[in-house]
Parts: structure tokens; sequence; C-alpha cells
């Protein structure tokens, strides 16, 4: 595994090959465990190839080389192990073989720098009388790099690290390759089996081969030096000389004499000015465990006053110190401190975690609790969430003995968690009531927070109306509060609950946010108010707007320190990119941000609509219905309404295509019900079609027409052009698919202009894939209306007095065929794979019937045919046969016969192995797959 010898061996191996060559000398200077054995073992095995002698000799041993071998006078290769053991004696011997080496011959001496007798010296003194003739060189082996150990790591226990968990092992092994090895070795052998954390990595403590050296190097100073080392050991970091001194409590002459001690004698390094410590991270904790329980205090204690004194103080480490010291007043004291600090520093997660270690300490007195808490609170709703500190909140909100006005504090932040990152709307909801009511008087700037949080309309269950009456208490009590961030916080729900609900002076409110203020409080509430603004102008299609919006919203959030609100936007941008058609590595994009946000089903909920939806245009069905379905770690049913809704669509969808009238109907009703309720009617877009084709499809054209109706309404003249484009698509979707028989030319006719009206106003926002979905329904039902025209295009030659209402039926055809000939290339550039398939397969249906082969076209005997690749791509995306046969309007039996025929060409083993398909054919072939082959 530890591959050293690179650049060492070059010159070695060429004075091996080269047999006239003049001697050469090589050092080999490393660190314990820096892998000078095995550079010399490689070297050993380049002498093999050479076919030269090679004589080991490891020092301090006894066991030399005979005195026949130190005299002998062929070419012969030394390999020389750790010299920095050798006695006096020894030494002399090796000198002597060394003066005398003969042409062609060479040696390499090993030794640790740490541990010469005579600094810099590695054969003692006085220096060797090298002959003139020799060639001496000197090669330090260095640690790795953290790209090395990551090979190491991956090789010893397969990919599956974190990059934190590969940096951890890199910066605790300090690259050193005997080290690395056997924190891998440990790592391998831990119950339960090691998944690539870094707290894994953390938890696995210092290989035995490691704490053996750093405390056979301590023990091995004088009872009275020893302090020395274990302040170090305490400190846990690079100190100067003055801070070991003080932490050791030996004075400042012992105390240099005991540091000096401890350099000579390698228990300590020197790691830069006036900087000493450890030479490998992992040395502390074997140091500080050896060390006697009442003096580790000790040092514990005056580790905490040496700190206190600097400047900036490091409160963190102070804390830690002065608990270790067993001083809990002052530990307490420390940790909050420590937690302001880093709060202002706009380091939350670091800070969240300093407090839920220490709120979760049995015992700890009430006081304490009050002062922490409400720190806790405010750095986990402005930073990132955890579940432990949803768990403490809940505890402490409970307990009596609090003020009101604290418990009041922490109610609020632990609503505005259940309901921003956690997705418990119901109970977030209630405890954000309650913390308004508890608040009210006693602290209405916090009052006016928990009601500006209520009046919030992605919360489930009320309709707006509430949310604009939570929204008018709220400016009335942040009025009242006089507070500048409160009032920020109320304007910046007013932005959200307006541009959302398309209201005529939503954006001018946008302008009045405080984009330049110096005050991280009212900066982080305005980056608020600019995300939910983008969010806003991304479901209403504005996307320019939303463009310009994302980008100072997330600038300032980055400034302000609001990484929370940062990752609202990267949510957004996932939606921008699904609508505007940038689907180029946007699975991907989504994959990272739900694995990144894993703890966080709030903000992870964007990406997995988006890759869900993604999935459903490329036919992998089962995959769609389980990311549309949060993959079980929440139901549609708990997610925000706009995200609810546009999952509900894809659903409906999905369940017509699988021919699920009724199921599809069920949905639509339900789903519809909610953003009927909700009332911000601009929500609707997404699922508005989808519904109304599932309804009328199953027979209810009554309630389809009803919800276009109320859509329509809702709308009234608010700027949302995507819902107004949706709106132009159900009303196509109603004339296409509710028309009596005896209108219904008619009616599809009328579907032909409001599809195109559709289609028209997708192309102004853009969004390509629902412009392409429009014209597919526009072209759809002029090839529906124009039935009686014949399968294909006007021949040639063909009679030119037809009647002209046959002509130009055949006009409005070929026109037709065109744009599904566009359609299927704009879906198969977007990577739509099931929508290219759709319209190529309603393509064929107007194709005409061709007997046997045309000539000079291939047999596709030995690749796949246009179609069996179309059948095979579908197939390796998930789709059963029946889900195909839909698709293309093939029969089952053909769908399975296409497949048979693909995996026996390709070779592949499975349904998913025909996604590569070595050999086959292009699956984008539209001109033969759509003008030549014949269906079926």
């Amino acid at each position: 595994m530890i591959a050293t010898c690179g650049s060492a061996g070059s010159p070695l191996a060429h004075a091996l090959v080269q047999r006239r060559a003049e001697p050469l000398l090589l050092f080999v200077e490393g660190a314990a465990g820096g892998g000078k054995s095995h550079l010399l073992q490689e070297v050993a095995d380049l002498a093999e190839d050479a076919e030269t002698v090679c004589l080991w000799w490891r020092c301090g041993t006894g066991g030399g080389p005979s005195p026949e071998d130190e005299h002998r006078r062929t070419p012969a290769l030394w390999l020389v192990e750790d010299v920095h053991r050798a006695d006096e004696e020894e030494l002399r011997r090796l000198r002597h073989v060394l003066e005398v080496l003969e042409p062609g011959s060479a040696a390499a001496v090993t030794y640790r720098p740490e541990e010469l007798p005579v600094p810099g010296l590695p054969l003692g003194g006085p220096p060797m009388a090298y002959p003139s003739r020799m060639t001496v060189l000197r090669y330090r082996l260095a640690p790795w790099n953290e790209e090395r150990v990551r090979q190491a790591a991956v090789e010893a226990l397969g990919e599956d690290w974190t990059p934190e968990a590969v940096r951890r092992l890199y910066e605790r092994t300090g690259g050193v390759p005997r080290v690395v090895v056997d924190l891998l070795d440990a790592l391998r052998e831990r119950r339960p089996a090691f998944t690539g954390t870094a707290a894994e990595v953390e938890a696995a403590g210092t290989p035995a081969r490691l704490a053996e050296l750093v405390l056979s190097r301590t023990y091995a100073l004088s009872p009275a030096d020893r302090p020395v080392v274990w302040a170090a050991a305490v400190l846990g970091r690079p100190a100067g000389r003055d801070e070991l001194t003080a932490v050791s409590g030996l004075g400042a002459a012992k105390g240099n004499t005991a540091l000096l001690r401890a350099l000579e004698g390698a228990a300590l390094v020197e790691l830069g000015e006036d900087r000493y410590g450890f030479a490998v991270p992992l040395e502390v904790p074997a140091v500080r465990a050896s060390i006697p329980g009442p003096v580790r205090q000790d040092l514990h204690g005056r580790a905490a006053g040496v700190l206190s004194r600097g400047q900036p103080v490091a409160w963190d480490a102070v804390a830690g110190h002065r608990r270790a010291a067993g001083d809990s007043r002052r530990w307490l004291q420390a940790v909050e401190k420590a937690a302001e600090s880093a709060a202002a520093a706009s380091r939350h997660q670091h800070a969240v975690t300093l407090l839920e270690q220490t709120l979760a300490t049995p015992g700890l007195p009430p006081q304490a609790r009050a002062r922490l808490a409400p720190l806790l609170a405010r750095s986990a709703v402005t930073g990132l969430r955890s579940d432990q500190t949803v768990e403490v909140l809940t505890q402490i909100v409970r307990d009596s003995s609090l003020p009101s006005s604290v418990r009041g504090e922490l109610r609020l932040d632990l609503g505005l968690m259940l309901g921003n990152q956690t997705g418990q709307y119901a109970e977030g909801w209630q405890a954000l009531e309650t913390a308004a009511a508890e608040l009210r008087e006693v602290r209405p700037d916090l009052a006016a927070r928990a009601m500006a949080a209520l009046s919030s309309p992605y919360w489930p269950g009320d309709c707006v109306d509430v949310h604009r009456r939570w929204l008018r208490n709220a400016m009335a009590a942040a009025d009242a509060s006089g507070d500048d961030a409160t009032c920020t916080a109320v304007l910046a729900n007013r932005v959200t609950l307006a541009t959302h609900c398309a209201e005529p002076d939503a954006w001018e409110l946008v302008k009045r946010l405080p984009r330049e203020t110096t005050d991280p409080a009212c900066a982080r509430q305005a980056a608020r108010g600019l995300c939910n603004a983008a969010d806003a102008a991304v479901w209403l299609g504005l996307h320019e707007r939303a463009e310009d919006l994302l980008a100072e919203g997330r600038d300032l959030s980055a400034r302000s320190g609001a990484p929370y609100i940062e990752h609202n936007a990267l949510g957004a941008q996932l939606l921008q990119a699904w609508w505007t058609g940038q689907w180029s590595g946007l699975a991907k994009r989504c994959e990272d941000f739900v694995a990144a946000t894993a703890d966080m089903p709030r903000i992870a909920s964007d990406a997995y609509i988006v890759r869900g939806l993604l999935a459903l245009a490329q036919g992998d069905w089962e995959e769609a219905a389980s990311w549309l379905s949060q993959r079980g770690t929440s139901g549609t049913n708990s997610l925000p309404v706009p995200l609810a809704a546009t999952a509900a669509g894809a659903l409906i969808r999905l369940a017509l295509a699988r021919q699920e009238r009724e199921a599809a109907a069920e949905q639509a009703r339900a789903a519809w019900a909610v953003v009927a309720g909700k009332g911000v009617w601009s929500w609707a877009a997404e699922l508005a079609p989808w519904a109304v084709e599932a309804l009328t499809r199953a027979g209810d054209s009554a309630t389809a027409h009803a919800m276009v109706r109320d859509f329509a309404r809702g709308l009234d003249r608010g700027d949302a052009p995507a819902a107004r484009a949706a709106l132009l698509w159900s009303r196509a979707v109603l004339a296409e698919t509710g028309a009596p028989a005896r209108e219904e030319r008619d009616g599809l006719l009328r579907a032909v202009e409001l599809y195109q009206e559709a289609a028209a106003a997708y192309a102004s926002l853009p969004r390509p894939y629902a412009q392409a979905l429009a014209a597919e329904g526009a072209a759809r039902c002029v090839l529906a209306a124009h039935s009686e025209a014949g399968p294909g295009p006007v021949a040639e030659g063909a009679d030119s007095s037809a009647p002209t209402g046959t002509a130009c039926s055949r006009t409005s055809v070929l026109s037709a065929v065109t744009e599904l000939e566009s359609c299927a290339q704009r879906f198969t550039d977007l990577g739509a794979v099931w929508d290219a398939a759709r319209t190529r397969a309603l393509l064929r249906t107007r194709q005409p019937a061709r007997k046997g082969r045309p000539p000079g076209r291939p047999s596709h005997a030995d690749e796949l045919s246009p179609r069996e690749a179309e059948v095979a791509q579908l197939a390796a995306s998930g789709l059963t046969n029946r889900e195909i046969a839909v698709t293309l309007h093939l029969s089952p039996r053909t769908v399975e016969q296409h497949i048979a025929r693909a995996m026996r060409k390709t070779g592949a083993l499975s349904r998913r192995g025909l996604a590569s398909r070595p050999g086959g054919g292009s699956s984008d072939g539209e001109g033969p797959l759509v003008r030549q082959e014949q269906p079926g």
C-alpha cells in the first residue's frame, strides 16, 4: 500500500545499471512511519532486476554484516536501515564500508532525523571524509497529501467516504503513511461496520503503534520535564514557549529547560516559529489519557486561564478547559460567551452544536437553561436544522420554572423550525399561535415575529384570508415595538404574501427591503424577503426577474450569515432550471442537494419534486413516483402548498399514462381542494391542466368546468403569466375532451387555437417543456379533427382537382406532422425520452403503411432498428411492457418481441442493461422512425 520510491530510486537505478558508474550514497530521512522501510524494499527490488548483490544492514540489532561482507570489493547495493540506532562502534564500521565503495556500488542509508544523536549528522561526528569520486544525495520522505490519503482510504475500505471523513483522516494522521495505514486497519475492524463518516474517523482513537512511540518518548524524559509535554497534550494544538511554560506550571527557567529536553527526545517537535507540539495530531489523545487525573485537571485550569487572557478570546476552547477542570460555573459562562461570539460571526452551526451539547448535560441549573436556550433557538433558526435542537427546545418550553417571556421566545423559534425546516406544519402552527399569545404583552417585537410567520401562505390548511389577518396583526405589533429588525421581518413576510398572490403593489414592496443595512439582523430579514420574492417570481413565470432576485438574495444571505435562507434560494434555483429547460446535470444537482440537506425535508422538497419531474419526462415512472412522494421521508400532504400541487399534477399525469383514470380523478379532486382552499391561484398552474384532463376522462366534466371557472376567477388581473398559460392549456383540454359527439370537430378546432395560444404564452416566459407539450396538444387535435384527410401528406402527382376542403385538411395535417416532428426534437434535446417516444408514436399513426422494405433500407440484422432502440430506451428507463405499449400505441406482445431482439443484439443481460446498448443503433433517429417504419 505504501509506495514511496519514486524520485529517490532514480539515481540508485542508474548506478546499478551502469556498472562503471561512480559510487553513490543516498541518505533517506523520514519521521517514524514515513515509509523508509518500504522504500528500501523497493530499492532492493531494483537491485534484483539489475542482478546486483544486495546487502542489508539493520542498525542497533547486533546483526550487522560479517567482516567478509564489509571488505567486499565487487559492486554491491548496501541497504542500511535506522542508522539513528547505531552505537559508536557500529557507526565506525559503517563509515569504513561507505568510504571504500567500489564503482558500480551504491548505498541507501535511512534514519529518523528527530532521533539522531547529533542533529543533521546521520553518521555522527566528525563529518565523514567522502571520497571525491562519490555522489552523495539526501532525500526527505514527505507525508502524503490529502489526495494520496484518499486513494489509500478507498483502496482499504472502498469508495464510501465522505469528503469530510477523508479530510479528518488526513488531518488526524498528518499524512504519515504508517499512521494512515494503521488507522485504516482499525476502521476496517470496527463494529458496527465503517460507513465512511467523519465522526467514525474521529472516534477511532490512536493506533497502538503510534501510541507506544509517543508514550515511550514522553516517559523517557525525567519526571521534572514531562509537564511541558502534558501541557501540549492538554492544549491539543501548536503553542508557543511561554504558553506551554505557563500551562505546565514549571515557571520560565524550568519550563524552557523542559521544552529543550522534550525537543531533543522527539516527544515534541517544532512546527513553526515559536510553535511547538506533536508530530502527528493523533498523538495528543494518547498522551492526554496517560496524565494522572488530578494533574490533568490542574493543567486544564491553567490552560483556561492562559486562553482567557488572549485577544480575541477563544471562548469555546476556554469552555472546554473550564469543564475539564471541574469549574462548572465558569464553564457555563464561557459557553454563553462562545455561543454569542459564534453567532456574531455567523457561525451558527458551531453555536448550535456547542449549546446542544451543553443543554443536554444532566442537572443543568434552571437559570443556565434560561440563558442558553434562547441562544440555541436563535442560532438554530438562522442556521441549518438539527433534530437534537428540536428535541431540546420541545423539552425546555415545557419547563414551567422558566419565565413566560423566555418560554414564548423559545416557542417562537421552535415553531419556526418546525414549519420552515422540518415540515411539521401542524405542530409549528400551534407553537406560533401560542407564542404570539404569550409574547403579546411582554415582548411585542417577538409577538410580531410570530404573527408574521403565521402570515406565510406556504402553510397547508388555512386560506389566504387567515394569513392576511395575521399579517395585519403583525404590522400593528411591529409598529408598536419600534424595532427595526422586527419591522424588516414583517416587511419580508408582507413581500412573500403579496408576490405569491400577484398583488399589484408586490414588486414595489420588494424595493423597500433594506439591502444596504449594516444591521446583521435586518440584513438577514431583507435576504429572506428577497429570496422569497425570487421564489414567487419562479412560480409566477417571471424568470428574468427571478434570476436577478436569486442572485441578490443569495449574496445578501451569504454576507449576513443565513445558511438556511441561502439553501432555500438554492431550491428555487432548481425549479428555475427545470422550468426554463436547463436540464443538463439537473438530476445530479437535485440528488446532491437532497444528500446535503438530508435532515431538512422542508428545504430538500424542491429538489425531490424537480428530480421526480425529470424522471417522469425521462420515462422512469417508478423513480418518478418515488421522488414525487419524497422517497418516504414525508407525504405530499406535508409539503408547502405549491410543491404539493406540482407533485399532485405530475402524479395525476402518471396515473393517466397508466390508464388509471379513476385514481387520477380522485387525486385531482383532493389536490384541487387544497389549492382552492388556500386561495393562492397562481399555485394551480402545475395542477390544473392534468386535473381537468383526469376529470373529463373519468366522465366528470361538470367538475372540470367548475375548476377552470374558479381558476379564471381566482387569477383575476394578477401578473401571473405561467398561471395564465396554464389556464389556456386547461381550456384547451376541456375543448379537446369535453365537446359532445355532434360538435367534436368544432371542439377540436377550438382546442387547437387554445393549445397554440398556450404554447405561445409558454414560449414567451420561456418554459420550453410546457411549450412543447402544448404544441403537441395542438398538433394532436389537428390530426384528430382532420382524420378524414388520410394517413399522410398529399402524395406527389395527386389529383389537383380534389375538393378544396380536403386539400386544406391535408395542408393542416402536413403542418401538424411538421409540428410534431419539431416537438419530438425539442423533447429529445431536453432529455424527455418518454415524451419524445410518445410524440413519434403519434406521428407513425399518420404515416402510410409500406409493404416490405424499400430498396436500400438497412435490414438491422445485427443492430437495433429505430423502433427497437426506442422500445429499449423506454424499457431501460423502467417502464413495463404495458406502459411502453400504451406510450407507443403497440401491443404488449410486440413490445416483448422488440425487447427480446434488442437484448439479443446488444448482449444486455437485463432490461436496465439496455441503457448502454453497445453496438446498437441510435435512438434519436427521427428520420426513418417517423417517416418510413410501419406501425407494430
